[in-house]
């Protein structure tokens, strides 16, 4: 009984991490983007509170815990005095029911 406890637990966590995916794009200001098409002129920034991912045209809005990373992650990012320079992204995590993202990880470049 108790390998196929621990069998069905490890399957369960193994199926867990499958779920996961990766999107990569540019991060934005998801108040800007939520008024505005051309997510051109909402790149985020060190103010920037609130965050979604444009990827290939499409924009995933972040929930509250990964906006609380993201806002972390952009704390700790150096600024390179070129402000107008978009910050990309990459994001590993799951789409929540919500439509949102939820981060595992959030990755600058």
């Amino acid at each position: 009984m108790r390998k196929i406890l621990t069998i069905g637990t490890m399957f369960a966590a193994l199926s867990g991490l499958a779920l996961a995916e990766t999107w990569s794009g540019t991060l934005v200001d998801a108040n800007c983007a939520k008024h505005h098409s051309a997510t051109k002129s909402c790149d985020a920034k060190g103010s920037t509170t609130m965050f979604a991912l444009d990827s290939n045209g499409k924009t995933y809005f972040l929930d509250t815990a990964s906006n609380d990373s993201a806002r972390q992650t952009m704390a700790s990012r150096k600024e390179d005095g070129n402000k107008s320079k978009p910050v990309t992204a990459t994001i590993v995590g799951k789409t929540r029911s919500s439509g949102k993202l939820h981060a595992d990880r959030i990755e600058l470049q």
